[in-house]
């Protein structure tokens, strides 16, 4: 089994680069809007800071997890706002020293793990390797929102390969939330890196492909852009359907974001 190391490190620098952001808000600044719809600066770090609570259950105490998800389930469409917006009602001090303490749990939870060991989620069970690298994921996301909300430009690094690698996994689930049926090939998906190196995956004869930059790949699989204001590109109809649909993190069909601009950019070929 795969070394988490590498990856926890990964996850360590991408929370770092969002408490950079946070870390000097005045007050004020907490409640300013992001791009998600109702949500402020403060939901954002508070639904990190909630997730990061329940991957540390689902790692340490899985009948705790277990609650975890009832919960979930009997209320599938508002608990991840909920969660939320209770963090989002803390005092911004109380809320960062949260976040801070409960990634660093996670962090020790999972450096201790056993490689081997399947964690439950609220979608397929994870292994710490999987656990970190969707904390990465998730951490990039909506700290590209708080950078959004602050009008900040992030540095592209070598860790959008974490990002990449999960959403183009998640592409048979991207079809099955939405209940249809997963193309049965593969596609290669290339994308261009921060350096100008090809990220490769799937066959290199596959009929269906998608290529473009490695952000704007992460940033469609994370739904924070619209298709239209990429560069993505797809060749074959399953391809062309995909990025219309792609989603990396788990749960419902996100709603994702509206084009900034008229004219697509990434239209099949």
């Amino acid at each position: 089994m795969s070394d988490p190391s590498p990856v926890i490190d990964d996850l360590n620098r991408e929370s770092e680069e969002v408490d950079l952001l946070v870390r000097d808000l005045e007050e004020s600044g907490w409640v300013r809007p992001t791009p998600a719809p109702g949500w402020t600066i403060a939901h954002q770090i508070a639904h990190l800071a909630w997730t990061d609570r329940s991957a540390l259950l689902a790692v340490t105490d899985v009948e705790a997890f277990a609650k975890e998800v009832e919960k979930a389930l009997a209320s599938p469409d508002g608990f991840v706002d909920e969660g939320a917006q209770e963090g989002a009602g803390l005092p911004p001090a109380t809320l960062l020293a949260d976040w801070r303490s409960g990634r660093k749990a996670l962090e020790d939870a999972l450096r201790a793990a056993s490689p081997e060991t399947r964690f439950p989620w609220y979608g397929p069970p994870m292994s710490a390797v999987s656990m970190a690298t969707g904390r990465l994921m998730e951490t990039w996301a909506h700290g590209q929102d708080v950078a959004d909300a602050l009008g900040a430009v992030r540095p592209v690094t070598d860790r959008l390969r974490h990002v990449v690698r999960i959403g183009v996994r998640a592409r048979d689930f991207a079809f099955g939330v939405r209940g249809l049926e997963p193309p049965d090939e593969e596609f290669r998906v290339e994308v261009t890196g921060p350096a100008g190196e090809v990220w490769t995956y799937g066959p290199e004869g596959a009929a269906q492909r998608v290529t473009g930059p490695a952000l704007d790949f992460c940033l469609l699989v994370t739904q924070r852009a619209h298709r239209a204001d990429l560069a993505v590109r797809a060749q074959g109809h399953d391809a062309d359907r995909w990025l219309d649909i792609a989603q990396a993190f788990a749960g419902p069909p996100g709603a994702g974001r509206k084009p900034a601009r008229q004219e697509p950019k990434g239209t099949a070929e």
